[in-house]
């Protein structure tokens, strides 16, 4: 059996729950890039031997959609799934449903599914730190759990929380846009999960394609990209009162 991660992260948040999870189930994963835009998913295929652990943000509680389309891509050959979506500590609602749906198009089983809280990509405020020692152990436990229900030879779905149909996706508000401390070295261009960013001028962005993953900000070395201080400062005030108590990693299997 192989053990396949399969993880859209732009910020490295969910990278970090994926991977606290996945290497308490397997030393070792084969990794699968969904963030990547020049990788041909089409032609990654699993086998019915294989187990993936799938891993997503949720935003404004959906899969967010390049991570759906390249995942819909692979071909999972009855692979077995851990669905993983992981959420800045105010909500997840149809994320999970979705991922399922579209893991089970892509021809994976779901056998097990976690929700991972991780700070928040956008209003870091919230979750600071996290997953955490705390999350951590609970995850490492969560694989503990799911590796006896394999063991056991049960594949029963689980039963998930969420709406179907999905609710409506809302559109990218804050775009991230470069300082003067710019330099125009391209690195927020080459990593920009959908090529949002003009590779000769970093400072054009289309913002019909830009998803306010937060990417650019993140991997920027002069910390040369932001997102507009109004509007973030209005985004933590609507989030203070949903997202300020600590909420815990959930396991549905």
């Amino acid at each position: 059996m192989k053990v396949y991660e399969i993880c859209f992260s732009p910020t490295g948040g969910t990278q970090k729950a994926a991977d606290f999870l996945t290497y308490a189930l397997a030393e070792q994963a084969i990794s699968v890039d969904l963030t990547d835009s020049r990788t041909d998913f089409d032609k990654i295929s699993l086998t019915q031997d294989d187990l993936a652990v799938i891993a997503v943000p949720s935003y404004g509680g959906r899969v967010p959609t390049p991570a759906a389309e390249r995942l819909a891509a692979l071909h999972g050959n009855g692979a077995r799934a851990v669905l993983v979506c992981v959420y800045g500590n105010r909500a997840y609602e149809d994320t999970l449903v979705e991922l399922e749906d579209t893991a089970e198009q892509a021809g994976f089983r779901t056998i097990a599914a976690v929700a991972a809280i991780a700070e928040h990509s956008i209003a870091r405020q919230f979750a600071t730190g996290r997953p955490d020692a705390q999350d951590a152990q609970q995850l490492t436990g969560f694989a503990k759990q799911i590796r006896e229900k394999i063991a056991a030879g049960d594949d029963t779905p689980p039963s998930l929380p969420g709406n179907r149909p999905y609710k409506k996706a809302g559109g990218a508000a804050l775009i991230p846009k470069p300082t003067k401390d710019c330099v125009n070295c391209g690195i927020c261009a080459a990593k920009c999960p959908v090529r949002a960013i003009d590779t000769q001028n970093p400072a054009t962005v289309d913002s019909k394609a830009c998803i306010s993953c937060m990417r650019c900000v993140s991997v920027c070395p002069h910390a040369a990209r932001k997102v507009n201080r109004v509007l973030l400062s209005a985004a933590g005030l609507a989030l203070k009162k949903v997202c300020s108590e600590r909420k815990a990693c959930e396991l549905f299997f």
